[in-house]
């Protein structure tokens, strides 16, 4: 049987990961074998909303996570990616705990089975057929044009650079090739560069992604200039830089602490 691990990574989402964890539902959870939701320090109530779903929905078999420091996105990856091999998982299913994407989105690649012939299956917020609900127009415009400079820079189309809902096969990630990429945001960037220079097989497929009361962590004018700056050198140095550490601060070890037990143990 497929162990499909489901990761859901958050920082002070307690207004939208319940929406994102009512997502799990009688058709989604026969292909998911394990929920974790990976707390990247939150100072709201992130926590709490997950207590409450969790002693509301047993059948969905969540376990809560907590990093130690502050990781980031990119090093919430990290912490799951590890537990992801630690724990015999076959697949990793990434989905951000903000309520911009569906996992619903991923239901055909899983009902078919299709996903099983790709190393990684992309989330594409700008590919035929994806749906975009309060993304604005320059924006949209912009992501575009990144698409294309890395499409052209890979010779592969590249239909989205980081999107909130993808799926990695675990024995790809077994090296730990990923260990030091960006925490940041950018981590992402770096997987598309790592798959195209260890060629992966990548698929992207469509989704549907809304912004209604997210906030967004990403500063455009200084995240371009870094991507295409990461791009460039990748461009003429590939595994050199693919293999140096790009992080801003070095971590020795991700580490972060099963909560379960609050989700266990807490009084009503």
């Amino acid at each position: 049987m497929t162990k499909i691990l489901l990761f859901i990574p958050g920082y002070n989402c307690e207004k939208q990961i319940t929406r994102v964890l009512a997502q799990l539902d009688e058709k989604v959870l026969p292909f998911i074998s394990q929920v974790i939701m990976v707390n990247n320090r939150s100072v709201d109530g992130t926590e709490k909303a997950v207590v409450a779903f969790a002693k509301e929905n047993p059948q969905v078999p969540v376990r809560l996570l907590r990093n130690r420091d502050n990781y980031n996105l990119g090093g919430s990856h990290k912490i799951a990616f590890a537990y992801a091999i630690k724990n015999g998982f076959d697949y990793v299913i990434v989905l951000h705990g903000d309520d911009q994407g569906d996992i619903h989105d991923m239901l055909p690649l899983l009902e078919s089975g299709e996903y099983k012939k790709y190393d990684c299956c992309l989330g594409a917020r700008f590919q035929k057929g994806s749906r975009l609900q309060g993304y604005s127009l320059f924006r949209t415009f912009g992501n575009q044009v990144f698409n294309w400079i890395f499409s052209i820079a890979l010779l592969k189309r590249i239909y989205d650079l980081g999107s909130g809902l993808n799926l990695y096969k675990i024995d790809i990630l077994r090296n730990s090739f990923f260990i030091k990429f960006p925490d940041a945001l950018t981590f992402n960037y770096c997987m598309i560069m790592a798959g195209h220079y260890y060629q992966h097989k990548i698929m992207f497929f469509p989704i549907s992604w809304r912004e209604d009361d997210q906030i967004s962590n990403v500063k455009m004018a200084r995240q371009a200039f870094n991507v295409l700056f990461m791009l460039a050198r990748y461009f003429f140095t590939r595994g050199k830089f693919l293999n140096s550490d790009l992080r801003s601060a070095p971590v020795d070890e991700y580490l972060a602490d099963d909560v379960t037990y609050i989700l266990e143990n807490t009084a009503e």
